[in-house]
């Protein structure tokens, strides 16, 4: 059989920040799989731990002594028994042995290798005759918090969304004429500007938050009129990094402002009204199932996404849903660890009509699986950076996904409820 495992390797390898990370190779009869783990600096306590003691050399340890020859003679097609082995083998809830990361290569290299060994590309493999719709790319402009350094806006991300674009193609070329446009409106806001820019890619001017909206809000306006189709504005906000708990409050450093829960939440609902935000991710620290809930029911028009609340996880999912705590959920399968978990995540946002963001980690590697995720799992958005040779990878990919698809190609369908 074409797709049994005949032999599994690890290195470690760099990712964007030049940090180490873990790299899978799987090989069968007849194919060839390879995958590298990400890491993000602003993580959810609830996600899956990255390596385990000891770091990088014993998560290749594990995979050459203990993981391999669990698997090697095993069917890479068989996704499902592979990604049980592989929790078996840890024996945790949170990948605390083997690692999340060491986990993610490996399941992704399966697939990566069974999709090889069919002469199918991974997003046909995964998703068959149903993946023909390519996601709306989310696209951080101006960054700071976590992703940046020196007197950055407190908010950790600024986002684009080229929503009345007809093509992927199209949809990329605003979000990159966006992010050149900001170029020169940043240099008029900050005299001291030279053009740095934070982990992914995006400008981090030393402007305030407001500021911040104000630059690209016009950016996407005079962008949009130009090219023809709507682009809206939308925020990280990564509350959970800005929640003191002893105070009890959010604290903005650099606008010198500190907001309690309701505070924050009448913040965000400001922000949502002036400035006509899409998109608030993380608006609220990780733990407050009830303040997103309040947030949801009180706004409109904008999807309020949960990541280091819902970290990709089914319970934690679950209980969003049953308090409507949120309408979207960023999908990072190295949060959960496993193919088959993320899937089953994705399932389940769908299902309750919450939008899944497949999403980039702020440090990534040159690997565009997530590209091929997005469109096998039919995601309306993904959010994987505007520049950078490690976000450029996955845009390029899609664009390639796209013109494999020819006519059947199509932009995702993108409910947001008003």
């Amino acid at each position: 059989m074409s797709t049994i495992i005949e032999d599994v390797a690890a290195r470690q390898v760099m990712n964007s920040r030049g940090d180490l990370t873990i790299e899978v190779d799987v090989y069968t009869i007849e194919g060839f799989g390879r995958a590298s783990a990400p890491s993000g600096a602003s993580t959810g306590k609830a996600e899956a731990t990255p390596f385990p003691e000891g770091g990088i050399k014993e998560a290749i340890k594990k995979v050459e002594e203990t993981i391999a020859p669990e698997i090697i003679g095993l069917y890479a097609d068989d996704q499902e028994e592979i990604d049980s082995i592989l929790h078996e083998i840890d024996g945790t809830e949170n990948f605390r042995n083997i690692g999340g990361n060491t986990a993610y290569a490996v399941s992704l290299a399966v697939a990566d290798a069974a999709a090889d060994s069919y002469g199918l590309s991974l997003y046909q493999y995964l998703g068959g005759s149903m993946a023909s719709s390519l996601p709306y790319p989310l696209g951080n402009v101006i960054g700071g918090g976590k992703h940046a350094s020196g007197r950055s806006t407190d908010i950790q991300e600024f986002l684009v969304l080229p929503l009345g674009a007809g093509t992927f193609s199209a949809a990329v070329e605003a979000n990159a004429a966006i992010h050149k446009r900001l170029r020169s409106i940043l240099g008029e806001l900050d005299a001291s500007f030279t053009g740095g820019k934070g982990d992914e890619g995006a400008w981090a001017p030393n402007i305030s938050n407001n500021e911040a909206l104000e630059a690209v809000s016009r950016a996407c306006d005079e962008v949009a009129e130009e090219m023809g189709f709507e682009c809206r504005v939308g925020v990280d906000i990564a509350a959970s990094s800005l929640w003191n708990p002893k105070k009890e409050a959010y604290v903005y450093t650099r606008d010198g402002v500190e907001r309690d829960r309701g505070e924050q939440i009448e913040y965000v609902l400001s922000l949502i009204e002036d400035y006509g935000l899409v998109y608030v991710e993380d608006p609220l620290h990780e733990e407050d199932y009830e303040g997103f809930r309040e947030l949801t029911s009180k706004s409109r028009g904008c999807l309020i996404c949960g990541d280091d609340l819902f970290v990709t996880n089914v319970n934690r999912l679950r209980r969003g849903i049953s308090m409507k705590a949120g309408n979207a959920i960023i999908i990072k399968m190295n949060q959960i660890g496993t193919l088959t978990d993320t899937w089953k995540a994705t399932r389940l946002a769908i299902e309750n009509s919450y939008v899944p963001v497949v999403s980039h980690r702020s440090g990534e590697t040159e690997a565009a699986h997530i590209a091929h995720l997005a469109v096998a799992m039919n995601a309306p958005l993904i959010k994987t950076g505007v520049v950078g040779g490690e976000r450029i990878a996955k845009l390029n990919e899609l664009i390639r996904i796209e013109d494999e698809l020819g006519r059947s190609a199509r932009m995702a369908a993108l409910k947001i409820k008003t």
